[in-house]
């Protein structure tokens, strides 16, 4: 029986990172990396089979390309496997999904921060048979697939090599060359701004994220994206608006609510802070440990030293190799409540 991949869903959690910030004293810590890495990019991948029935579990081979389409490397995971690419340097990917030699999808996966990062990339399948028994497996695109004319495609193309190779002016001429073509490719503004952010033009690429988001108000990455850079700007106050839409638009995203709750904690809004961060661990207990360090600053800071305690405790379960443990292990056990 051939298999129709009918609805595709992508989750994400991490898009353009940036550090930690340093918030009362040796409490406070980034995830560790040398310049330009090493990153890891991870994910489950889970495909509802139950409207296919009958049909034998597939593999799927999950490939990380650069952006010269060049393989960075290649994994085989079942139905609800989950795929692990360590050592990566800063840069921008394209992560495909296939089975039997048939592409399902393409992600952009970017990895630009100075810091190493671990990312979750999750990828949701829903399988259903196809009507007609002869039909190839097709794919429905990925979320806020932009569709160009085949020049517009060709100039998108070779922008995204130009910034694999580091050329950035010659990218950034391509997308402005694409979009006085085309100023409605929300996508293309995005990733303008990206290659303006790798090149430390932090206004230019604020400009350019703004204008995917005036073309398409629901994008997530280019809300994600402008609300990380205000943060990294510390633009606390500006940073808040983007990263709420994100959250509208994506609530099961852990980075989303861990970066508006950042943004509430720097502007004194503990109250609502804490909600989005305690969202983030629920939805990326791992990857998002952090939260349990940015809760305890808050709770630290209230001098309600106690619960500041149980959110290092718990931190530690998770991240017991970190850098400060030692110092975070003597203030918990200075303040944790007694049994």
């Amino acid at each position: 029986m051939k298999l129709l991949i009918l609805s595709l869903v992508i989750f994400t959690s991490g898009w353009l990172a940036c550090p930690a910030f340093a918030q009362g004293g040796p409490m406070d810590g980034a995830r560790g990396g040398s310049n330009g890495g090493p990153h890891t990019l991870y994910g489950d991948v889970k495909v509802d089979e139950s409207k296919a029935a009958g049909v034998n579990r597939l593999s799927y081979d999950i490939i990380l390309y650069n952006l010269s389409r060049v393989p960075v490397g290649r994994q085989t995971v079942t139905s609800s496997g989950r795929y692990r690419f360590n050592n990566l340097p800063s840069a921008i990917y394209d992560l495909v999904v296939e089975s039997e030699n048939v592409e399902i999808t393409r992600i952009r996966v970017e990895l630009v921060s100075p810091l190493g990062v671990d990312q979750r990339q999750d990828i949701s399948l829903e399988l259903r048979p196809s009507v007609n028994s002869s039909a190839k497996p097709a794919s429905v695109s990925a979320e806020d697939y932009y569709k160009r004319v085949p020049a517009n495609q060709k100039l998108f193309d070779k922008a995204q090599v130009a910034t694999d190779n580091k050329k950035y002016a010659e990218a950034v001429t391509l997308f402005n060359e694409l979009l006085s073509n085309d100023p409605k490719d929300y996508q293309a503004w995005t990733e303008l701004g990206t290659v303006y952010l790798i090149d430390q033009k932090a206004t230019e690429a604020e400009k350019a994220y703004g204008k995917a988001i005036d073309a398409r108000p629901k994008f997530f990455l280019a809300l994600m994206n402008l609300g990380r850079l205000r943060i990294m700007q510390k633009n606390f106050e500006g940073a808040i608006l983007p990263l709420s839409a994100a959250v509208e638009v994506k609530p099961s995203s852990a980075d989303a609510n861990y970066y508006l709750g950042e943004a509430y904690l720097q502007t004194k809004k503990g109250s609502k802070a804490v909600g989005y961060l305690n969202e983030a661990i629920k939805l990326d207990p791992i990857g998002r440990a952090d939260a349990h360090l940015r809760l305890a600053t808050l709770y630290n800071a209230a001098g309600m030293k106690d619960k500041a305690a149980l959110e290092y405790e718990e931190f530690l379960k998770k991240k017991p190799n970190y850098p400060d443990a030692k110092k975070l292990r003597e203030y918990v056990e200075a303040n944790k409540p007694k049994s």
